[in-house]
């Protein structure tokens, strides 16, 4: 039977709550990148969808285009999910990887709300991110740690490492830098037409400009609760432990 569908050459490897799916939707609309409809795929997750097979995972890459692309935050879950990189080397090994990452600390108290808000998670904050042994609200923002891995397996040429700080404050030069990254036109004005009805939905009416700006945050959460920490909060606390293990940078 002959393949269809397409492998992917883009693979956004996270950080969970850092951005990724505010991206996903951003390349989605260059016209020379095609971004899976499901966004997170977890298919180089052997518990996930990798029994699925590679022609399943080709479905979900079809048309033509210049880049085609997916996004999983799981693959930097690490030591949770093992042997992401060398699986994903396997497959694709010249795909280019974005990882995207966030403040370690606000991503950790974005994760815990949104594993709280879900109900998967029933500790007080506090308590969620007091351990600092075996806790994977800290394994995910110690970004390093989690990019290993793909350093072994791919060249440093082919990951992009940005911040969703940059990607918030400054998005039309973050974007120009990832479309560089791909080989695309990083100049192209995005023009709203009957094919992208669906977006106006995601980004509201700023989207009918031709200058649309990057500027609309997304997120997959059904519902969020914002968190303020009084000054007395024991948590600042256990931030500071928590901030005293995690690298001050992640390199040059």
């Amino acid at each position: 039977m002959a393949e269809s569908g397409n492998l992917p050459n883009l693979v956004i490897i996270g950080a969970m709550k850092a951005g990724t799916t505010s991206l996903h939707a951003y390349l989605n609309l260059h016209p020379e990148i095609f971004m899976s409809k499901q966004k997170e795929l977890d298919f180089f997750i052997e518990e996930r969808n990798w029994g699925r097979g590679i022609q399943w995972y080709r479905s979900n890459f079809i048309g033509t285009a210049k880049i085609y692309g997916e996004a999983s935050p799981n693959y930097t879950n690490y030591p949770c999910w093992l042997n992401v990189a060398q699986r994903m080397h396997s497959v694709i090994p010249k795909t280019k990887l974005i990882y995207i990452i966030r403040d370690p600390i606000e991503r950790m108290i974005s994760h815990y709300i949104h594993k709280y808000s879900s109900g998967h998670e029933t500790q007080c904050i506090e308590k969620a991110l007091s351990e600092l042994d075996d806790n994977f609200y800290i394994w995910r923002s110690q970004y390093f740690f989690q990019l290993e891995p793909y350093l072994n397996f791919f060249l440093p040429s082919n990951i992009l490492i940005i911040t969703s700080e940059e990607l918030l404050h400054h998005p039309q030069k973050t974007m120009k830098e990832v479309f560089q990254f791909l080989g695309v036109d990083a100049e192209f004005k995005f023009k709203f037409d009957i094919k992208h009805t669906g977006e106006l939905l995601k980004f509201g009416p700023s989207i009918l400009t031709s200058n649309f700006k990057f500027n609309t945050k997304l997120h997959q959460s059904s519902f969020k609760r914002h968190m303020s920490l009084p000054s007395h909060s024991p948590l600042l606390k256990t931030l500071s432990n928590i901030a005293a293990i995690l690298p001050v940078e992640i390199g040059a």
